[in-house]
């Protein structure tokens, strides 16, 4: 797919929220603004009533050295405006031509007629959306649609030139270039999706070449059998809700909800949540020498542990489980030893788990209640 020139590049942008009214990349034949097919201009707006002018007709199409036709990437709005038409119509007006159905081009009359003869074109794009409607149509899930093999579609499509009234001057300046996006029936993969779908040419296909060949001049069979569904392998999954809002504007929004790459899916965050591999653990393990197999690792916190003498007289002691790094094994604290040995480092008495005459007695103070904090100093 050869590019000889590319006009008004600037105009599109990368964005992956596309809507109706934007600029888009348009891959076409280098021919005059009125089409391959410039008498048939003519003669079509005097059937539909409609007027047009000579000077928008710029000579024939360009060729190369090779006597090959040239073709060029322009920026082109969304949303066809017939060429014969006076004035800028309004929003809800162009929605209406976004899309052109390929039935409605079988026979060789209408608004298409003009286009389809001459001005025909491929529609650059990484993929499209489409809502699957749920709960009566109350519940709109987005899903995106790609190739699977990376590469960009080629959607058929149809464009135009338009020069409203009241603009004698035909300069670049007062051309509006629009286009359309050619659908069919939705393929066996997407029909859960929607009963319609871009026609997709394949890149470099004979077919692709036939479709922009601006010597085809007459509407055939050979070229309504583009118009089908496709065939190439698709992928097609749920995305972001905030992409059905025009105004915003993510690369999350062609990532799967469900995916690891999806920052937003609260899923993930849990998965996300970093813990020892099994190959990690195993690692662990065997690093550990023998005389260590008796520590505990608790949140990566090591502690010795020690084997204390204790009968059932011994309540469980608070706080021990981390004084037991600083005693060694020959100084273990009994029962007998823990009231009157001055090296114990437990200050405070130990109560009985059989008898309360072992308590500990607490004078209260003078105003009859004590700091919490005093409990632990004692």
């Amino acid at each position: 797919m050869p590019v000889d020139d590319v006009q008004d590049g600037d105009d599109a942008r990368e964005t992956f929220n596309f809507a109706p009214g934007n600029y888009g990349l348009i891959y076409r034949a280098d021919v005059p603004d009125i089409g391959a097919r410039a008498q048939d201009a003519t003669q079509n707006a005097s059937e539909d009533g409609a007027t047009t002018t000579s000077h928008m007709d710029d000579g024939d199409a360009n060729k190369d050295s090779t006597g090959r036709p040239s073709y060029k990437l322009q920026a082109m709005k969304w949303g066809l405006i017939p060429f014969w038409t006076k004035r800028n119509p309004d929003y809800g007006s162009m929605l209406k031509t976004i899309n052109c159905r390929d039935d409605s081009l079988m026979e060789d009359r209408g608004m298409w007629t003009t286009m389809k003869r001459g001005k025909r074109c491929v529609v650059v794009a990484q993929g499209f959306y489409e809502w699957l409607k749920k709960n009566g149509g109350k519940e709109k899930i987005p899903h995106y649609t790609k190739r699977k093999d990376g590469q960009l579609m080629c959607f058929a499509g149809l464009w135009d030139c338009v020069q409203y009234e009241g603009k004698p001057n035909f300069g670049s300046e007062d051309k509006h270039y629009t286009y359309t996006i050619i659908t069919t029936d939705s393929n066996e993969q997407l029909k859960f999706l929607h009963d319609r779908m871009p026609v997709i040419l394949e890149n470099g296909s004979e077919g692709l070449q036939k479709w922009l060949d601006p010597k085809r001049t007459d509407w055939t069979k050979e070229l309504q059998s583009l118009l089908k569904p496709s065939t190439s392998e698709l992928e097609c999954y749920p995305v972001m809700k905030e992409v059905g809002k025009v105004g915003n504007n993510s690369a999350d929004f062609i990532v799967p909800v469900d995916s690891s790459e999806n920052k937003q899916n609260i899923v993930n965050f849990f998965n996300n949540a970093k813990s020892p591999s099994k190959s990690q653990k195993r690692e662990s393990i065997k690093s550990v020498k023998p005389e260590q197999e008796d520590k505990i690792f608790n949140d990566g916190d090591q502690r010795k542990t020690i084997d204390v003498k204790r009968s059932e007289d011994n309540a469980p002691m608070p706080g021990m489980k981390r004084n037991f790094e600083a005693v060694d094994a020959e100084k273990t604290i009994s029962k007998e030893t823990a009231a009157t040995s001055s090296e114990s480092p437990i200050k405070k008495k130990l109560r009985s788990a059989t008898s309360n005459n072992s308590a500990i007695k607490v004078t209260p103070s003078k105003s009859g209640n004590q700091p919490i904090t005093n409990f632990f100093s004692k």
